[in-house]
């Protein structure tokens, strides 16, 4: 990306979209049918998993997603930092120090999966230690443009009243959407009620791309879709990195809706 580059403003998603996300709900609760197709979903290396959860979510939000990772034999491990509740530097010191111990544990390279905030928590910290990192897997993470949120609409209905973290400025956004050196795939729906599915994509590149779930902001954590994708992008040996292909249960659980 050319630093000189103008950073175009992306529009958040509309009133209809963020009165969808109730659904999240009926997400979680579609677990449970699906268990037939996410138990052939395919087991991994064993290799650890870091998963870090959204704004104002705390480790109880992504306990579905490590469980799942768990059967399907991985290390899967919660950021135990609480509520995030921003990028303070008690957040940026915590998972520095969470990936080196990891990654010492266990003598080998994490996979990260950030859901929302999380995802660009992830994507910052394997630019920082990509020595460390095996790959990166974000869910609906608005890394291209964090204020192309429904945050402001919360807050005017009272939904949401932790104070706002600073915006970041136009350097800080070139530094989000450049692209990482490891394999990174982005999940995104188009239905996305908080945040707008532009500013959740990647550039194209031989080790990058895009995913779309049909699935809300709200749910796409525990969507059996996105855990169907997720494990499969671990499953990949180490090193044989390719794009994703969807088979057909995939698509007829929501994978690849909103191309």
């Amino acid at each position: 990306m050319n630093d000189g580059e103008p950073i175009h403003q992306i529009a958040p998603p509309s009133p209809f979209l963020l009165a969808l996300e109730g659904r999240a709900a009926w997400e979680f609760v579609s677990l449970v049918p699906s268990l037939p197709f996410l138990s052939r979903a395919p087991c991994g290396d064993g290799h650890p998993v870091l998963v870090m959860p959204g704004w104002l979510a705390g480790d109880a939000s992504t306990r579905a997603l490590r469980w799942f990772l768990r059967d399907r034999g991985y290390h899967a491990h919660a950021w135990r930092l609480g509520l995030n509740r921003g990028p303070t530097p008690e957040v940026v010191a915590g998972l520095g120090e969470r990936l080196h111990s990891l990654y010492a544990r266990h003598g080998r390279k994490v996979s990260l999966v950030g859901w929302s905030l999380g995802g660009i928590y992830a994507r910052e910290l394997a630019r920082r230690l990509p020595d460390m990192v095996r790959q990166v897997i974000t869910l609906a993470s608005p890394f291209r443009d964090p204020n192309a949120t429904s945050v402001q609409r919360l807050y005017r209905l009272g939904i949401i009243r932790q104070p706002r973290t600073p915006d970041p400025d136009a350097e800080v956004l070139r530094r989000l959407r450049s692209p990482l050196t490891v394999p990174t795939s982005a999940l995104y729906s188009k239905t996305d009620g908080i945040c707008a599915w532009q500013s959740c994509v990647d550039e194209p590149g031989p080790t990058r791309e895009n995913i779309a779930i049909r699935a809300s902001h709200c749910g796409i954590g525990h969507h059996p879709a996105a855990l169907l994708v997720i494990a499969d992008r671990l499953a990949q040996p180490e090193g044989t990195w390719r794009p994703y292909a969807a088979a057909l249960t995939d698509r007829l659980l929501g994978v690849g809706w909103g191309h």
